[in-house]
C-alpha cells in the first residue's frame, strides 16, 4: 500500500512517503512556522523523487490533532483535499499518539505524550503499546502541565513523559516529576512522518469526508466569543473544513 503521510498540527511540519511498511522519502521541517507555504511543494518534491503519480497513492494519513488550530487545520484540509479528489482512504491519528509512536514498542511502560498549550496548559494522552499495537489508556485531553504530571504520578506503572518543556509551561510549572515518570530528550519530541503512516495503515479508515474535521479538545476564541454573546444557544461546532 502507497501512503502518503502528513503532520503540521505543532511547529514541525513533517511528511512521508511509506510502500508496504518501508518508508521510502520524508521530509521534516523544524524551522518555520508557514505550514501553508511549504506543504503542498514538499509533498510533490518527495513525489517527484520516487517518480510517484497523484494517482498511485492509496491512503493518506493525517495528523488530526490536537495542536495549533492553524497547523490542524493546513493538514486536515490538505488530506481532505486530496482524499476526496483522488477518491482514496483517509485516516485520521491523535497528533499525540504520533509523539507516543516514538517510544518503541518494545517498552512496557506508560507513554504520556504532550503539546504545549499555553498560559501553563497542555495537550496530554496517556498511552501503552500492546501486542505492538499502541493503546490509547487515558483520553487526549486539555489540563494544565501540573494537573498531568500529578495525575501520571498516581499510576502505579513507571510513566515515560514525551514532549518539550518549552519557557511558556515551565513559567507555570516547577520541573518537579514524581519518582515513577522519566522525562525523555527533546529528539523524542519532534514527530516521525513514518510512525504516523504505519499507524494509519490498519487504522480504521474516514466514512464520511464532510464530517472529518480538527480534534482541537478546546474550544477556538471565536467559538469562545460567540458563545460569551449567545450563552442560550445550543452546543454545536462552528468550524467548518472544506
Amino acid at each position: 500500500m502507497k501512503i502518503l503521510a502528513i503532520d503540521t498540527s505543532n511547529h514541525p511540519m513533517t511528511v512521508a512517503l511509506l510502500e508496504d511498511q518501508q518508508l521510502l522519502a520524508a521530509t521534516t521541517l523544524n524551522m518555520v512556522r508557514n505550514h501553508s507555504i511549504y506543504l503542498m511543494p514538499t509533498i510533490d518534491q518527495l513525489m517527484s523523487r520516487l517518480k510517484w503519480r497523484p494517482g498511485d497513492l492509496e491512503r493518506i494519513v493525517v495528523a488530526q490533532g490536537p495542536g495549533s488550530y492553524t497547523g490542524v487545520r493546513i493538514a486536515v484540509t490538505t488530506a481532505k483535499v486530496l482524499a476526496a479528489t483522488l477518491g482514496i482512504d483517509l485516516v485520521g491519528i491523535s497528533s499525540l499518539a504520533v509523539l507516543a509512536a516514538n517510544v518503541p514498542a518494545t517498552t512496557k511502560a506508560l507513554i504520556a505524550p504532550f503539546f504545549d498549550a499555553r498560559r501553563g496548559n497542555i495537550y496530554g494522552g496517556v498511552y501503552q503499546w500492546e501486542n505492538s499495537q499502541l493503546v490509547n489508556r487515558q483520553a487526549d485531553e486539555h489540563l494544565a502541565m501540573t494537573d498531568f504530571v500529578q495525575r501520571l504520578g498516581q499510576c502505579k506503572e513507571p510513566v515515560i513523559l514525551v514532549g518539550q518543556l518549552t519557557k511558556r509551561i515551565n513559567q507555570h510549572f516547577d520541573g518537579h516529576l514524581p519518582a515513577n515518570v522519566t522525562l525523555l530528550t527533546n529528539g523524542y519530541a519532534i514527530p516521525d512522518p513514518f510512525k504516523l503512516g504505519l499507524l494509519g495503515e490498519d487504522h480504521e479508515t474516514v466514512k464520511d469526508l464532510d464530517a472529518f474535521v480538527p480534534h482541537y479538545l478546546l474550544l477556538t476564541e471565536a467559538e469562545v466569543e460567540w458563545k460569551k454573546q449567545h450563552p442560550n444557544a445550543p452546543h454545536q461546532n462552528y468550524v467548518r473544513e472544506v
